[in-house]
């Protein structure tokens, strides 16, 4: 089969601005304990998408770890390349998308890192070899070979020998995304999709219906 034609027509559901909740972070929470309820793979996996000091944009997958505050919240190394590209540049975007259910979310805003003693908390929480692994990648730099990670990982395993958990390196933190534009994509048949978005006006959010 040829890539072009590659096709599925999208038939679950509807979506109309009458029908969803005046406060787009609602209606995010409704979607995403629906996503999990149909059992969609790693409902919190979203699209990162960041723009370096010099205009070049990148995107990679990172996981949603809470909605705290109308933010979006993740963890990264701080040290690494979308960690650097938002302390440079804040502006940024995530998508969401649950073939599943036929749903896609755009979410675009303007990032800042999470507190410290957050970042700690939810450091705290991880599994042991999470931590571990947080210790020993430095995240983004180029290496010679799988074994540098190896060998690291076991001088971190012996450097912290007998402690349950570890604590958080210094290179570790978390972002959270205010968000100003969401929008919310239902697949309908024929490519007449329906889109639903927030614009956020002064601390207000408006809702309108956008053309597939």
């Amino acid at each position: 089969m040829q890539l072009a034609d590659i096709r599925k027509e999208y038939s679950l559901k509807s979506l109309d601005s009458k029908g969803v909740s005046p406060h787009p972070l609602i209606q995010f929470e409704i979607w995403m304990q629906e996503a999990i309820a149909a059992q969609v793979n790693e409902p919190n996996a979203m699209t990162l998408a960041t723009v370096s000091a010099d205009g070049r944009p990148s995107a990679r997958i990172v996981l949603l770890k809470g909605v705290e505050d109308s933010h979006f919240v993740f963890y990264t190394n701080l040290h690494s390349q979308k960690g650097r590209e938002l302390d440079a540049n804040p502006a940024c975007a995530l998508t969401f998308f649950w073939p599943e259910v036929e749903r896609q979310v755009r979410i675009e805003g303007v990032a800042t890192r999470v507190q410290e003693s957050a970042a700690e908390k939810y450091f705290q929480s991880r599994p042991r070899g999470s931590q571990v692994g947080a210790w020993t990648s430095p995240q983004s730099s180029i290496i010679k070979d799988r074994s540098i990670l190896d060998e690291r990982a076991l001088e971190i395993e012996k450097r912290f020998r007998g402690e349950q958990t570890l604590p958080k390196p210094k290179q570790w933190g978390g972002f959270q995304v205010n968000a100003n534009e969401i929008e919310f994509w239902q697949g309908r048949p024929s490519r007449l999709h329906d889109r639903i978005v927030y614009y956020s006006v002064d601390g207000k959010w408006t809702i309108h219906r956008l053309a597939p």
